[in-house]
């Protein structure tokens, strides 16, 4: 399935001379969804995995679908002061700014096997946190996951030493 086809561009958002790929065309169109949805799960068929990490907000879409399929457990990473319970953060850098990412203190377990899912990777910023806090868990990355990669940002060369797998390559 071309995937790229339900991927829309909206020009100067969030801010200007950013390029927003928009993947709510897919999420509406129920062949693309499940067709997303099963390749991405044939990028880790194979593949051993505890507990499947989804980045606020659109992580969340595929990650727990992901985990479903995985007979794994779902952990939601999210902004600053989002979770309720005890949190470890990581600051990092994206394409138009600087944000926080937090997780529970008890989502991952020392050993558990986790693959990372997020909606695209641009700069590499948000996954490598997110591969910072696993690991500070005492997790393994297994993968980080995404449904589509923007090459020309290089996020792929920010999480060199782990394996990186996407669906779709702009």
């Amino acid at each position: 399935m071309d995937f790229k086809k339900y991927v829309r561009d909206i020009p100067n958002f969030p801010e200007e001379g950013i390029t927003f790929k928009d993947i709510t065309p897919l999420l509406q169109d129920a062949k693309a969804l499940a067709g997303a949805g099963d390749a991405l799960f044939e990028l880790i068929a194979n593949m051993e995995i505890d507990k499947v990490v989804g980045m606020e907000s659109r992580g969340f879409i595929f990650a727990p679908i992901l985990a479903t399929h995985l007979n794994a457990g779902f952990v939601p990473v999210r902004k600053r002061g989002k979770l309720p319970h005890q949190i470890i953060s990581e600051s990092y850098e994206l394409e138009y700014g600087t944000d926080v990412l937090e997780i529970h203190v008890d989502s991952i377990q020392k050993g558990e096997r986790v693959l990372i899912h997020d909606d695209v990777l641009a700069t590499g910023g948000t996954a490598k946190a997110v591969c910072k806090l696993i690991e500070k868990l005492g997790g393994e990355v297994v993968q980080c996951n995404f449904l589509m990669e923007l090459n020309f940002l290089k996020g792929r060369e920010k999480l060199s030493g782990y394996s990186v797998a996407s669906l779709i390559k702009y």
